[in-house]
C-alpha cells in the first residue's frame, strides 16, 4: 500500500476524532528505504498527556506520535533548548492527512522556531565545550589501541560536530541527521568532515581530523587545557 494511503487507513482505524494528523519523515522527503516506517503525527485535544508507539499495519511499520494542544509545545521547546528539532521538523515538513483547523497555525510555530535557530551559546558554553573537545581530541591522538581509538573516533566525531554546527547558530543532529545537520550548514564542510573520519576508519590515518579540529576550535582559541576550571569556589 502506498505511504499516504496507508496513513489515511491508520487514522481512520484508531484516530477518526482527532483534530488533526500529519505524514512526516523519509516517506514525504523522498528519502525512504527498504527499511523506513511511517511517521505520524496526532493531535487529540481529549488525550491527557503525549505518548509514542510503534506498530505493524497496512503493510508498513508505523511510528506514532500522539499529542494534546498542550503537550507538543513542550516537545517544541525541548526539542529547541537540545538543539536538535525533531518533532517542529515533523511538523513542518509533515504532509496533511486531517484538519479540523488547526494544523496551520501549528505548522507556522514549527516553521518559526526552524528558521530562528537554535540559542546562541554563552562564552562559558564555548570555552566548556572546547575544552572537552580538546580532552577527546588528545586521547584520540594518544590512542594506540585500535579498538579504543574506533569509539573516542565516534566521541570525537559527535563532539566535532556539535561544537561546529552550535558556534555557527545552526541546529545539530543525532545519528543520521548529524550527516544532514552539516549538509545543511555547508555542503563542502561535510564533505571534508565526512572525509577526514572515513579516512580514519579505513586506514587509521589520524591526520585529518587533526586537522578539521583544530580548524573548528582555531576561531576560538585552540585547544584548551590549561587553565580550564569547572565548579571551583572562589
Amino acid at each position: 500500500m502506498k505511504p499516504v494511503d496507508a496513513a489515511y487507513k491508520f487514522i481512520e482505524a484508531h484516530y477518526p476524532d482527532c483534530q488533526g494528523a500529519l505524514l512526516a519523515g523519509s516517506v514525504v522527503r523522498g528519502e525512504a528505504t527498504e527499511t523506513s516506517d511511517l511517521d505520524i503525527v496526532i493531535f487529540d485535544q481529549k488525550l491527557s498527556a503525549s505518548y509514542r508507539q510503534s506498530l505493524l499495519e497496512f503493510g508498513w511499520p508505523i511510528e506514532v506520535f500522539v499529542h494534546n494542544m498542550i503537550s507538543y509545545k513542550e516537545f517544541f521547546k525541548n526539542d529547541c533548548e537540545r538543539a536538535r528539532p525533531s518533532m517542529p521538523r515533523m511538523v513542518s515538513e509533515g504532509i496533511v492527512l486531517k484538519d479540523t483547523g488547526i494544523i496551520r497555525g501549528i505548522k507556522q510555530e514549527a516553521d518559526d522556531l526552524l528558521d530562528k535557530g537554535p540559542e546562541t551559546w554563552s562564552e562559558e558554553a564555548i570555552t566548556t565545550k572546547r575544552y572537552f573537545l580538546t580532552d577527546t581530541l588528545e586521547d584520540f591522538i594518544g590512542a594506540s589501541d585500535r579498538g579504543e581509538a574506533l569509539f573516542i573516533a565516534n566521541e570525537l566525531a559527535s563532539l566535532t560536530s556539535e561544537f561546529g554546527l552550535r558556534t555557527n547558530q545552526q541546529w545539530i543532529g543525532k545519528s543520521k541527521w548529524t550527516v544532514r545537520a552539516l549538509k545543511n550548514y555547508d555542503e563542502t564542510f561535510a564533505g571534508e568532515f565526512i572525509q577526514a573520519f572515513d579516512k580514519f576508519y579505513t586506514t587509521g590515518v589520524k591526520t585529518e581530523i587533526l586537522c578539521l579540529v583544530d580548524s573548528i576550535l582555531e576561531p576560538f582559541g585552540g585547544r584548551l587545557f590549561e587553565g580550564f576550571t569547572i565548579g571551583k569556589h572562589k
